[in-house]
């Protein structure tokens, strides 16, 4: 099949409003390419599993670098499609494939499994290709990133770039879990939908499968409510086994670790453009790729090939408005561009954006402009601690919780009820993958810290601007009435209209306190220290801001609820109401680490 290049007038106009776009500098190549499509090209893995592939290539004699991705999300999605036409266009083979038991390819889907060794497969038969130049590289998000990784583990000889946007580094903590909490809206959301193919592939294989299958209401169940009934938890596992294998491994074991890229650094040996964004649920993933690469590549130079871009928005969006804020005309990111001008740089040598010696570009909000670094994080970046005050009654944004640089000394305690039965809910943030019913992003918090279960702590109106930009954590002192518990922390930006901006946020399964691998009960009563994880963020906290911190038990569903009972999250336990006490004196200083940018 032979198609045109996209038209020459949507290319113009899309160039007309490149002014407007983050890389508008990157100019596209002069010749334009006819393009020739290969539909459902069977590519051979080494177990004899057929997967299948649409192959887009200029209509000319030739060999071109190849561009590759490889998706659970159907190979013909207009995504894949668009970028197809276009990058082959200007001289790249694309080639878009279907992972193994999705759509057009053969076997059976178990997210991560297969991907180190599929992806070696497909990497070298693409290389092998008659219009291949042998250099291959790989694009695409989230899980598409995901297939870039676990193939850049296996270091197929002829992989020679890679192109992750906004994934994850390690699929126990940071994808599936978080802070040994359950991401439960995501996994659900993410799973119902990945659950619709394999139904449909189910129907297909067993003619008699409408003979009570499609009675099976995905999503409907709470996740710890799933039926009893053994049929019905059959079709479950029949749909979505790794669902209930997840819930079965909440700790960081060995089903976890065969698949670790963390770990795996230094198996790395190309070069990569990793994109991660603020408020994206794999932020701390993406940015851990760029730093590990960077520290710990197969040799100097994978180490010195690692580029990173921050945008923002991510699985929350990629417009200039996000949440219900409007980051003005810069925050615009076409991410089929930045892909493209990365393997016109690798690829072909053009003298873009990418040669600039700085390897780091960020976006910082408050401010709204990007700016080039030299390393993430910062180095003239200078960890603040802003401890924790009150006189014991920080409970909601009325109480008299502060933030200050002063050390505490005898501050009383914060006490709060968490009851599971009533949890502090999700207002935004970094969440995927069901926007139409909860939205993500930054949005306003002030209903949230209403609640009497929110500790609300807040530095007066800033005399001048304050830019924080890096990883954020917070060191708290706490106790519980229970065995287990979550600790929750979120970072704020109340603008001076009371507008309560969330930035970033995290979570901490009290028994995962010291490991992930080795949970350990509280003893109620004992005050333990927590460092919590609150990712990372670049923001200019403009004169008249505050900024804020909220600290509860909650962040329901984006998080599931702990029941207080000391019993993994698939448990039947009856819930239980947990007393919280959060401690701030002298001998308990609990603290927000923030990195504090000074102004130039």
């Amino acid at each position: 099949m032979k198609l045109k290049a996209p038209s020459i007038k949507k290319l113009a106009a899309r160039m007309a409003i490149a002014g407007l776009m983050l890389f508008s500098q990157f100019a596209l190549a002069a010749e334009l390419y006819v393009v020739t499509i290969e539909h459902d090209v069977p590519v051979q893995m080494r177990d004899g599993t057929v997967l299948r592939a649409d192959i887009y290539r200029p209509t000319t004699a030739g060999k071109f670098p190849v561009i590759l991705k490889r998706t659970p999300y159907d190979k013909r999605n207009v995504d894949a499609t668009d970028f197809g036409l276009n990058a082959a266009s200007h001289g790249y083979v694309v080639i878009n494939q279907d992972v193994r038991g999705r759509y057009a390819s053969e076997g059976e889907w178990y997210p991560f499994l297969h991907e180190s060794d599929d992806g070696y497969d497909t990497v070298e038969w693409a290389a092998a290709l008659p219009y291949s130049d042998g250099r291959v590289g790989m694009y695409g998000g989230s899980y598409v990133g995901a297939t870039q990784m676990l193939t850049a583990i296996a270091h197929p000889p002829h992989l020679s770039g890679i192109c992750p946007v906004v994934t994850a580094s390690n699929y126990h903590d940071g994808w599936t879990y978080q802070g040994g909490a359950f991401e439960q809206w995501f996994n659900e959301s993410w799973t119902s939908g990945l659950a619709q193919d394999t139904l449909n592939r189910v129907v297909q294989k067993h003619t008699n499968a409408m003979n009570g299958i499609l009675t099976l209401p995905l999503g409907n169940y709470p996740l710890f409510e799933l039926p009893q009934d053994s049929s019905d938890a059959g079709r479950l596992r029949s749909l979505a086994p790794y669902f209930l294998d997840w819930l079965a491994h909440p700790g960081y074991d060995g089903y976890w670790k065969r698949w670790s890229i963390e770990e795996q650094y230094s198996k790395i040996t190309v070069p990569s453009l990793t994109v991660a964004a603020w408020y994206d649920i794999f932020l701390g993933g993406s940015l851990n790729n760029y730093v590990g690469v960077r520290q710990h590549g197969a040799d100097e130079a994978a180490r010195r090939g690692q580029r990173l871009l921050v945008t923002i928005g991510g699985h929350a969006g990629s417009s200039r408005k996000i949440g219900e804020v409007d980051f003005g005309a810069p925050a615009e990111f076409n991410e089929d561009e930045v892909t493209l001008a990365w393997y016109d740089y690798l690829f072909k040598n053009v003298n873009n954006e990418f040669a600039n010696p700085k390897p780091v570009k960020i976006f910082v909000m408050g401010t709204n402009q990007w700016r080039d670094e030299d390393y993430w994080p910062l180095a003239r970046a200078h960890n603040t601690k802003y401890f924790l005050h009150s006189s014991g009654k920080a409970n909601s944004v009325s109480g008299d919780g502060g933030l200050a640089t002063d050390a505490p000394r005898s501050d009383n305690s914060d006490q709060y009820v968490y009851d599971p039965t009533n949890p502090a809910p999700t207002v935004g943030g970094p969440l995927c993958c069901d926007w139409g019913h909860l939205a993500p992003g930054p949005r306003d918090q002030r209903a949230v810290e209403a609640r009497p279960d929110i500790l609300v702590y807040s530095t007066p109106p800033l005399a001048q601007d304050l830019e924080v930009t890096g990883p954020v954590q917070l060191e708290l002192f706490a106790k519980s009435s229970a065995v287990d518990t979550d600790f929750t922390a979120k970072l704020v930006d109340v603008w001076p209209n009371g507008f309560a901006q969330n930035l970033t946020e995290g979570i901490i399964r009290a028994r995962y306190r010291t490991s992930q691998e080795k949970p350990e009960l509280m003893n109620p009563g004992q005050v333990y220290k927590f460092m919590i994880d609150l990712r990372a963020t670049a923001n200019v906290f403009l004169k008249g801001h505050r900024v804020r911190l909220e600290i509860s038990s909650s962040n329901f569903p984006r998080f599931d609820r702990n029941l207080n009972t000391g019993q993994d999250a698939g448990g039947a336990a009856k819930p239980v109401s947990a007393s919280n006490f959060v401690y701030h004196d002298a001998g308990h200083p609990s603290a927000l680490i923030l990195p504090v940018v000074a102004s130039p």
